[in-house]
């Protein structure tokens, strides 16, 4: 598996307008007298109390507030310098300082930051190694932020006492929504404090916890904490190989009545572990997102497991790659899949026993009206799961398709090429096709290229074409030539070059 690359995640926030350290500039400018302004009169006898402890009593007073607000605005002048050193700002409630290669300095004009931004809600220090052994003099801090709801820390390199001083802040952070501590190693060994922190965060929504050296009795010391996330939402374990073993007679995950997305990819499930989440899944009717990719145990364990799914009624992506699919797997799986009409995004890919088998697939692929993404890579493929493929597009079952992987699949033949290129030009909304040849393997393009070039011309929306290792001959390069300047558009064609 490739490393789990930096994204941005979609957790309901609110892009922010305005930025936050101007604001506050403007604010304390603006409490100043200003020249010319018409004085009131104040009648002693009519004015309450309350406004007249507004009041400076003496100029002693009246110097000390101005000079407090001009100690204000230069304080808040110097972190927005520092913050357009990073090429950063503070925007309305959030402070992103992802990926900035901060140093220790750094990290304490951050620190430095907090008692001018009491209303922050979104704090991302991810990717920062200096954030490691460092943790304490944030945590020592943020209690001067106790509106947070975004905290993101992955990649920071934590260390054993960061952890520790991590689970000692959560119980302050009563608004958390999200927590990700993802690709922190040393998280899986200290665990025990970070778990009984969650007990406190009972708003908690989104928890990551991706690559973070988990065990076993990691899993246990969630599973009581799941039972206070009753809000939770997304839930994030993959990626924790040694994590196996651990679902067995788990059943605070079946309280996540709410979750919708669970990633236990990469986890070295075993046969009980799925056993135990076949009777823990079908509870989760709320989710929508779900990846069990590259667990071989499942291959031969699952059946039970993938039958169950037609209980999940809203699920909209299901990845299940690489987990050495056997016939009667994949044939439970085929059955439960008619029950899911929300599919948007099924991704089978390395699952050899589908290879001669898409027919199973049918009259999911007839029903799910809104698939947007399929993927069935590496899946042994033959000649007549193409051609099932290409009359299941010609009757328009698959007309929302966008993406659509079908490489490394080298024993299809020219025909079945051919008929598929011959109904591509039916998916309108198709924006990414791959039908590339595997590392080793090269082979020369046939009459089909022709068949593909003419349905690209009819697809308004295609930007991306995969065709590594398929070879061109000369007069097809100049087809292609040609076919880039009459469009004169943006797709790129990612082939095997000129032979």
């Amino acid at each position: 598996m490739s490393r789990t690359e930096k994204k941005s995640s979609s957790d309901g926030e609110t892009t922010p307008q305005a930025p936050l350290v101007n604001e506050s500039i403007r604010g304390s400018k603006s409490r100043f007298p200003k020249a010319g302004s018409r004085k009131e009169s104040i009648d002693p006898k009519t004015t309450d109390s309350q406004s007249q402890n507004k009041i400076p009593k003496t100029i002693s007073d009246l110097a000390k507030t101005l000079t407090s607000e001009t100690e204000l605005g230069s304080r808040m002048e110097e972190n927005e310098w520092f913050l357009q050193k990073l090429g950063r700002k503070a925007v309305n409630k959030c402070l992103d300082l992802n990926n900035c290669r901060l140093t220790a300095a750094d990290v304490r004009e951050t620190v430095a930051l907090l008692p001018s931004l009491p209303d922050l809600e979104k704090l991302d220090i991810s990717w920062n190694d200096v954030i490691g052994g460092n943790l304490h003099v944030f945590t020592q801090q943020m209690h001067l932020v106790s509106k947070l709801k975004i905290l993101r820390l992955g990649s920071c390199r934590l260390t054993a006492e960061d952890v520790r001083a991590l689970g000692q802040l959560l119980p302050r952070l009563q608004n958390l929504e999200v927590l990700d501590l993802s690709i922190n190693r040393n998280i899986g060994g200290s665990l025990n404090s970070i778990a009984h922190g969650l007990k406190s965060t009972s708003n908690l929504k989104v928890l990551k916890l991706h690559s973070c050296g988990l065990s076993q009795k990691s899993v246990k010391l969630l599973d009581a904490a799941f039972r206070y996330l009753r809000e939770l939402r997304t839930l994030d374990l993959s990626c924790n190989k040694e994590l196996g073993g651990g679902f067995e007679d788990t059943a605070g995950l079946a309280t996540l009545e709410h979750l919708e997305g669970l990633d236990l990819h990469q986890c070295s499930l075993t046969a009980d572990d799925v056993l135990s989440l076949t009777h823990v899944i079908p509870l989760l009717s709320s989710l929508q997102e779900l990846d069990l990719s590259a667990n071989k145990e499942m291959g031969s364990s699952s059946e039970n497991l993938l039958s169950r799914l037609r209980f999940l009624p809203v699920l909209k992506s299901l990845i299940i790659s690489n987990c050495a699919l056997k016939s009667e797997t994949f044939t439970a799986l085929a059955e439960a899949s008619i029950h899911l009409p929300a599919l948007k995004i099924v991704n089978l890919s390395w699952n050899k026993c589908i290879g001669g088998n898409l027919k199973l697939l049918l009259e999911t692929l007839k029903r799910s009206m809104s698939l947007q993404v399929l993927r069935l890579s590496s899946c042994s493929l033959v000649t007549e799961d193409v051609a099932l493929l290409a009359s299941v597009i010609q009757t328009g079952h698959l007309a929302r398709l966008q993406k659509l992987d079908l490489s490394y699949n080298d024993s299809i033949c020219e025909a079945g090429w051919t008929i598929f290129c011959q109904n591509l030009w039916l998916l309108k909304e198709l924006t990414e096709l791959d039908i590339s040849l595997r590392p080793s393997t090269f082979r020369k393009c046939g009459q089909w290229f022709r068949h593909l070039l003419s349905a690209v011309t009819k697809l308004p929306k295609i930007t991306e074409i995969g065709m590594k290792r398929w070879l061109l001959s000369a007069s097809q390069e100049e087809e292609l030539q040609g076919f880039d300047q009459d469009q004169r558009s943006s797709i790129h064609f990612d082939h095997g070059g000129f032979q």
